[in-house]
This record gives C-alpha cells, sequence and structure tokens, in this order.
C-alpha cells in the first residue's frame, strides 16, 4: 500500500520513504543486467579460448614459402582435431614450432605492456595470432619410415621409390628442371616428419636444417594441426588442398630389420 502525506496546497503525494523504496528495485535491476553481460562475456571467452587451444587456431603466413598456396598475410585455420585422433597423410600442409634453429632470432623491439595484454585478449578468442612468427609452415612429404630422395633423372622427388609429380602446387625459378635445387637421401625416423615448403627456391624448409639438432625432421610433437581453411582475405577464402591424391601410389615404408 502507498503512503501519502498531505501538501501545504491541500494535495497528496507519496512518501519520501515510498520514493526511495521505489528506486531501489531499479538500481537492481542494472546490477543483475550488468552481472549477465559479464558472465556472458567470461563464458564466450572460456569457450573461445577452449576451442583455439583444443580445436582450431588461427594463423597468419609471414613469409612466401608456400607460394602459390598460401600468400603472404594470408589468415589460415589449422585443424587441431583430427591429428589427436587419427593421422597425418602426405601432402598435409602442417603447421608446426620450431624444432630448433629454422628461424632465426627476433630482431623486434619489445612491445608495450599494453599492447601485449590487448594482443594476448584478442588471441583467447582467435582475433590475433601473436605467435604466428614462432611456428612454420610446410607441406607434409615424408611419413615416419619413409625413404624420400631427391632427385630421380628427371628431376622429381621420390618417396619409397615412387616418383611423385608434384605439379599441380609446386612453385620453381622459371628454368628450373628439379623438384630441388639441393639433393637429399633420407629416411624419416618413428615420430617425426620430413616436410618442404611449396616455394621450393624460397623455403628453408627440412633440406636446409639437416645440420641442426634434429637433422631437419620435424617431431610429431611440435606439430599444431593441419591447416584446412583459408579465412581472409575473402578473396582467396576457401579450403587448402592438400593433394593426397599425388602420393596416392606411394607404398607403406619397408620396416627396418
Amino acid at each position: 500500500m502507498t503512503t501519502e502525506h498531505t501538501a501545504s496546497d491541500g494535495s497528496t503525494a507519496p512518501s519520501t520513504r515510498a520514493s526511495s523504496a521505489a528506486g531501489r528495485p531499479r538500481k537492481r535491476g542494472w546490477v543483475v543486467f550488468l552481472r549477465d553481460v559479464l558472465v556472458i562475456i567470461l563464458v564466450a571467452v572460456l569457450v573461445s579460448f577452449l576451442i583455439k587451444t583444443f580445436v582450431v587456431r588461427s594463423f597468419y603466413i609471414p613469409s612466401g614459402s608456400m607460394e602459390d598456396t598460401l600468400l603472404i598475410n594470408d589468415r589460415i585455420l589449422v585443424d587441431e582435431v583430427t591429428p589427436r585422433f587419427g593421422a597425418y597423410e602426405r601432402g598435409d600442409v602442417v603447421v608446426f614450432r620450431d624444432p630448433g634453429g629454422w628461424l632465426p632470432p627476433s630482431t623486434d623491439p619489445p612491445r608495450p605492456p599494453v599492447v601485449e595484454a590487448a594482443d594476448w585478449m584478442l588471441s583467447l578468442v582467435g582475433l590475433s595470432a601473436p605467435d604466428s612468427d614462432d611456428h612454420l609452415i610446410k607441406r607434409i612429404i615424408g611419413l615416419p619410415g619413409d625413404h624420400v630422395v631427391c632427385c630421380n633423372p628427371i628431376g622429381q622427388v621420390t618417396v619409397n621409390d615412387v616418383p611423385i609429380d608434384e605439379s599441380d602446387y609446386l612453385k620453381l625459378t622459371p628454368g628450373a628442371s628439379a623438384a630441388s635445387a639441393d639433393p637429399f637421401d633420407v629416411v624419416v625416423p618413428d615420430g617425426s616428419l620430413w616436410v618442404l615448403g611449396d616455394n621450393r627456391d624460397r623455403s628453408k624448409d627440412s633440406r636446409y636444417n639437416q645440420d641442426e639438432p634434429g637433422k631437419g625432421f620435424v617431431p610429431l610433437e611440435n606439430v599444431v594441426g593441419r591447416a584446412f581453411l583459408v579465412t581472409w582475405p575473402l578473396a582467396r577464402f576457401g579450403g587448402i588442398d592438400t593433394h593426397h591424391s599425388d602420393f596416392r601410389g606411394v607404398p607403406e615404408p619397408t620396416p627396418a630389420p
């Protein structure tokens, strides 16, 4: 029941106590609204973080080593689920952490803490990829146990003695007649991969890291996942071809005696 008092002119008006009581629910409503918004934001950030950590991650392409499959500044999505429950295949394009010595030391000046914090927050929801420069992206040519050689008499890479026709994705300097200007003959150890860039003349890949601790091989534990989609720029939106068919005739490696 609303209490009233008589004004000096004889009219009635709600008491001060009633007015303050009516104002409290309105203030409390704003508090509840802001609380709900905060909870929604926190849940969205948590879900995005879990997706980024266990399902899919975003990276950008900092170099031309995978041209023309991937171009500088392309933004891509990397599938982290399939490798956990399946296996990699020859032809997959994978992102991996530096096995050691593949990337030069960073010369970028440190960024202000505020910028670092903002970039970190954006990375939680997949809007930034600050660690792209700490990773590499290449195509899998050899799986564990594979014997990978370059080059045969007509300039092709062979895997387990089967020549690979890489013309669908390989980019070479005009006039080049071989899939690699530098020969190699390796057997991929267990738990590792042999990877090459599609732009062979501009890719510091397994071939050029054989003097490093890992001998040019990429440990499977360093692989973040398989790149499967270009998301930006929109004109290039689409899937990343694995060219599995080019490796279809390769037999399984012969077990070591």
